[in-house]
């Protein structure tokens, strides 16, 4: 058989026996050849070729089948391979590339066939490109929904946000800054000491406390590869994505996110979970930052087992300095005719303890869009006066919804 048909009479194969069809018949095609199956998501032709790491020249006589990726307004179509047979020049050498893409278990998985004279050649190819697909330049790395993909939307957010602009206790804020860059800084130390170099850190506190910010400022300041996990649920099971993330991660030095973490964490999966992040595998330049809001939903084994969270930091509420700090910097960030006077400023203080930086974030955001909706025809510090008071309302409200239970009595009369 010639390659003409080879795609086709491969596909037509039972799925189940479609990979062992396509090595056989590469096999006969080529007998003197090294033959390479992968399936790796890591083996991203494509971005190689386009970086200019090898030259690919397609077959004539077999058609390329591609699938074009919409990835959002304003962005560029994303080409991607399904079925093709490619010539690439690498360092001087031809290789051949076969792609195959085909349901398994309900997933699209894409197989790919390297066919060359010699298998330390098609291993050092396969490794370069893998190798250079795994490197994170200019995005966060994000897990979604059983698989990763490269976030330069994140990456951009992400910038904007550094330890000059997050308002925290100073001692908190010195300690976050020295703790993670010496850490990095100091493999050599932690490995002529016997000492594992890795670091787990849970952020505790409720929300709205500046926890997200901080790790924002943190992956922006240190400059190291970000993996960050939104889920650990799939069509796979979640003990298969945890040990996906972990594998992906010790290819360190990296920082791995797990926000919510006590969403994130149940009965099924803790142990495996626990397994990963400080079993028999080393972490070696594993850090992972974890945040939650509701440290008491957490297994002590995560919360309070050494070497596993080894670093605990509380963000609590705002004190009267942090919330002074942070009501001056937006008031010095407004045009001049919305700005408030020191006067207000000071009451604005005041009259704030309790609000978490989140709310009073929304106290300028509403008390702005307030001010436009009245066409600037009510004075800024009495829209905020206003607004401040619907906010307590609102808090004060949330507290009484948690503390107090319904009256059933009152409810079945008024059914």
């Amino acid at each position: 058989m010639g390659i003409e048909n080879f795609i086709r009479d491969a596909l037509h194969q039972p799925f189940d026996y479609v990979a062992y069809h396509v090595a056989r018949e590469l096999a006969e095609l080529h007998p003197e050849k090294t033959i390479l199956e992968g399936t790796d998501w890591e083996f991203d032709l494509e971005a190689f070729v386009h970086d200019g790491k090898c030259s690919v020249v397609e077959q004539k006589s077999v058609l390329s089948h591609t699938r074009i990726d919409w990835e959002g307004r304003g962005k560029k179509l994303k080409p991607r391979t399904q079925n093709a047979w490619l010539n690439v020049l690498w360092n001087g050498e031809l290789l051949d590339v076969v792609f195959l893409t085909w349901n398994e278990s309900c997933y699209r998985i894409r197989h790919q066939w390297v066919v060359s004279e010699r298998r330390e050649l098609a291993e050092k190819f396969y490794d370069a490109v893998c190798e250079w697909s795994c490197e994170v330049r200019g995005e966060i790395l994000v897990f979604q929904d059983g698989y990763f993909q490269k976030n330069k939307d994140l990456f951009e957010s992400i910038k904007s946000a550094t330890f000059d602009n997050l308002i925290l206790r100073d001692a908190l804020k010195q300690q976050l800054q020295s703790d993670f860059a010496q850490f990095f800084s100091s493999r050599e130390t932690y490995e002529r000491y016997g000492i594992p170099w890795r670091r787990g850190a849970i952020f505790i506190g409720p929300p709205g406390n500046g926890k997200t910010h901080t790790i924002k400022a943190l992956i922006n300041s240190l400059g190291q590869p970000c993996l960050y996990v939104r889920s650990f649920k799939s069509d796979a099971t979640e003990q298969e994505n945890i040990a996906e993330i972990f594998k992906r991660a010790r290819m360190a030095p990296c920082v791995v996110v797990l926000e919510d973490l006590d969403a994130m964490i149940h009965d099924q999966n803790r142990s495996f979970f626990l397994n990963e992040l400080d079993g028999f595998q080393p972490n070696n330049g594993v850090v992972v930052l974890a945040t939650t809001n509701h440290a008491e939903k957490l297994d002590t084994a995560i919360l309070d087992r050494p070497s596993r969270f080894d670093r605990k930091y509380y963000f609590e509420l705002p004190g009267e300095v942090e919330r002074l700090r942070y009501v001056q910097k937006w008031n010095a960030e407004l045009q001049v005719e919305l700005r408030l006077a020191e006067t207000t400023v000071a009451w604005v203080v005041k009259k704030t303890e309790g609000f978490s930086f989140a709310y009073l974030k929304e106290l300028f955001v509403s008390s702005m869009a307030q001010w436009m909706s009245n066409s600037g025809g009510v004075q800024m510090s009495e829209v905020v006066v206003e607004q401040l008071k619907l906010l307590r309302g609102q808090m004060n409200g949330k507290q009484e919804g948690r503390g107090k239970k319904p009256d059933k009595r009152k409810a079945n009369k008024s059914n």
